[in-house]
């Protein structure tokens, strides 16, 4: 068993994500954790739960911050919950396979916000493409890349 705790903010995560992430857990005997707003179905696994949290603006982004540890994995797409993860030494990796840094978080910050406003003045509609083959694939690539280290 790895001392790798995987947490994942699982309101949103894709499904092919999960299953990804199902697989990795039993495979590298991880805890891995789903946290939501809703209640979630998970496989029988003494390596997988899901905590349904209340409803409310952040309440499961509060207790993954409030519960992971410096070389846990967050996936997330949620950039403020990854800034604050990478800020307590946390590995954040997105749901397609772009990896979280020191480095590149502010600039992700900045360009979440900077769409926030041109969506909000009407200036850019809709959201991120539709999730893909690719996307999954990267995603399995990044995350037997941080399972290799661990």
């Amino acid at each position: 068993m790895t001392d790798l705790k995987i947490w994942v903010d699982a309101d949103a995560c894709p499904k092919p994500v999960k299953e990804i992430l199902f697989r990795a857990a039993a495979r590298v005997k991880a805890q891995t954790t789903l946290v939501a707003n809703q209640a979630l179905s998970v496989p029988k696994s003494p390596y997988i739960r899901a905590l349904q949290v209340g409803g409310g603006f952040d309440v499961a982004d509060n207790l993954i911050v409030q519960q992971v540890e410096a070389g846990d994995l967050v996936v997330t797409a949620d950039i403020p919950l990854a800034a604050e993860v990478v800020a307590k030494g946390a590995v954040a990796l997105n749901p397609r396979g772009e990896r979280y840094t020191t480095e590149n978080i502010r600039q992700r910050l900045q360009m979440r916000d900077f769409m926030e406003q041109m969506r909000s003045s009407g200036q850019v509609c809709g959201g991120p493409a539709p999730y893909s083959q690719t996307d999954r694939q990267a995603f399995a690539n990044a995350l037997d890349r941080i399972l290799a280290r661990a």
